[in-house]
């Protein structure tokens, strides 16, 4: 004889709401990040990063830029 092997899965004794379902969601939102000015150029950067434009960080020049020369 044949052998049926049925797998049983949870479901869900009721639809969830869509209020449910949004508020469960709310935390899942993207956030913008941080930004600070840069103290040589004044370019938005995010903190404790190397400037990408001038190549300063904390004041001082650590990257050598092709627009820094």
């Amino acid at each position: 004889m044949m052998e049926l092997d049925i797998q049983m899965f949870a479901v869900p004794a009721r639809k969830v709401s869509k209020t449910r379902k949004r508020m469960r969601r709310a935390h899942n939102a993207k956030d913008i990040p941080g930004m600070t000015k840069c103290p040589s150029c004044g370019e938005m950067i995010k903190p404790h990063r190397v400037c990408p434009k001038c190549g300063a960080y904390k004041g001082k020049n650590v990257v050598e830029t092709k627009e820094a020369e």
